[in-house]
């Protein structure tokens, strides 16, 4: 199948390579650059040590099962990634539309749909590719800021519906043991109504008819796509509790083992060493007195609107590990991390994806693409949080 790729390299418009070739950064550099967010992790986890020298209760930090269905499901979807499912699957959605409003509205559904299946970040690596196809394919490129934000928001707030569909859900409805037809009827109000604004955005762009590039579809591998998805169903019916999550560390990594090592080479280590950071330094917050006076007191006055603006400055995985240690309304605190995901840049650490993808290709647009990215993204925050401080209040 012929891949529309995103280009790291420029050229002049005669097409010759650009004379100079920018050095390479150090190992070291090149590793804190890519995992920002974990060496942070790190780094905070370690200063708290020097104040909660660590002891027994270190042992009762760590989630073992959210690790362990976070594990079973990023290696699923790898496993699927590494065979190209997701993209055949929405390049022939997509297909099916002829004006470009249409077609816009499909991959930006897709990436939201997606985001629910196989997370946010996931789905951005999987589908922003396939906006920047379409776009492309059919000299829309005009398009291409407004259809990746609107993506990133789809990724970030698609995902808040289901446990699996975000980090922090799977930790929250984990971590409160939330029965799964209440965490579903908690994030049903803020899912719709995402959907709802995405639609109304995607009618601003004009109708405009296009003709769709053609491009050879090569057939999905039958044998592994069954066995990927019964990995699939076992890794969300242990997120469902409906299998003890031991069974699946040792089924899906010994399936994957010799069907597709390449799938567990590619699981995101650094995102569980993450996690697993954050749960040794939230664990230690938790225990300095002054420190869990203060953010519980907060946390009490309003646990919504608190969690919003915790997510806009140290992302929502963060916000939703270090706040549960001081509160127990999981019902505003899992809103606030999901709709707080939409905001800034670092809101959701995958927003920096979606900026990344689009710097690439239109580096002399940085400016405009962030100015564009904020208004949407506060316009879509303000929203919901009025919405929804409304409705928790009833």
């Amino acid at each position: 199948m012929k891949f529309i790729a995103f280009s790291h390299d420029r050229v002049h418009l005669h097409g010759h390579p650009h004379p100079e070739t920018p050095a390479h950064p150090s190992p070291v550099v090149a590793f804190i650059k890519k995992n920002t967010v974990l060496v942070i992790a790190l780094a905070a986890a370690i200063i708290t040590m020097f104040i909660v020298p660590p002891d027994a209760e270190y042992l009762g930090y760590f989630d073992v099962k959210t690790l362990t269905c976070l594990f079973c499901v990023l290696a699923v979807v790898c496993a699927f990634k590494d065979i190209n499912f997701f993209y055949i699957l929405a390049r022939a959605i997509a297909g099916k539309f002829k004006n470009i409003r249409l077609c816009i509205l499909a991959v930006i559904y897709i990436t939201f749909i997606g985001s629910m299946l196989i997370a946010n970040d996931m789905a951005l690596l999987t589908f922003l590719p396939l906006g920047y196809f379409v776009l492309t394919g059919t000299g829309n490129q005009r398009y291409t800021a407004i259809t990746f934000i609107l993506q990133n928001i789809a990724a970030n707030l698609g995902g808040m519906l289901t446990p699996f569909g975000n980090p922090q859900n799977l930790y929250l409805y984990t971590k409160f043991e939330i029965p799964t037809g209440e965490f579903m009827s908690i994030m049903a109000l803020p899912f719709a109504v995402s959907i709802l604004i995405i639609t109304l955005c995607c009618f601003f762009i004009k109708p405009t008819p296009i003709e769709f590039p053609a491009e050879d579809i090569v057939p999905l591998p039958k044998g592994k796509t069954v066995v990927y998805s019964l990995l699939f169903v076992l890794a969300i019916a242990i997120v469902f509790r409906g299998v003890p999550y031991w069974l699946g560390l040792i089924i899906i990594p010994v399936v994957l083992f010799f069907v597709d090592r390449h799938a567990l080479a590619m699981v995101d280590y650094p995102l569980l060493a993450t996690f697993a950071a954050f749960f040794v330094f939230s664990g230690n917050m938790a225990r300095i007195g002054v420190v869990r006076d203060f953010v519980s007191a907060l946390l009490e006055k309003n646990t919504l609107i608190f969690s919003i603006l915790s997510c806009q400055f140290i992302s929502n995985v963060p916000s939703a590990i270090l706040l549960s240690q001081f509160t127990d309304n999981y019902r505003a605190l899992l809103v606030g991390v999901n709709i707080g995901g939409v905001g800034t840049l670092i809101a959701s650490l995958a927003s920096l994806i979606t900026f990344r993808e689009y710097t690439k290709n239109y580096p002399a647009r940085t400016k405009s693409y962030i100015l564009l990215f904020l208004a949407v993204n506060f316009a879509f925050l303000l929203v919901l949080t009025v919405i929804m401080s409304i409705a928790l209040m009833g």
